[in-house]
């Protein structure tokens, strides 16, 4: 009943604000991020984590050296099954 995903993201890249009904649980790997859930606002570096509830907004703004995150969704995200899977890539971590 989760989703699990190893997210990279770009140097100074926006994941602009959303919302959705899964719970997210995110640990840093690698990088840094501007996050902000609902009104509050923070950044994590490498072994910081994040607690999303469901339906409350957030975005992420990744630094210059962009950032990996684990990201833990309950329930699945159904809607991820529109995107097209990556050929396997050498990862950017650890």
């Amino acid at each position: 009943n989760t989703t699990l995903a190893v997210v990279e993201l770009a140097p100074n890249s926006v994941v602009p604000e959303h919302q959705h009904h899964n719970e997210q649980l995110g640990l840093v790997l690698q990088g840094t991020l501007k996050v902000r859930i609902g009104g509050e606002r923070c950044e994590v570096s490498p072994g910081d984590t994040y607690t999303i509830p469901a339906n409350v907004p957030h975005e992420f703004v990744t630094g210059p050296e962009g950032a990996v995150v684990v990201d833990i969704f309950s329930p699945v995200r159904a809607d991820w099954s529109r995107f097209t899977p990556l050929a396997p890539q050498p990862p950017r971590w650890p």
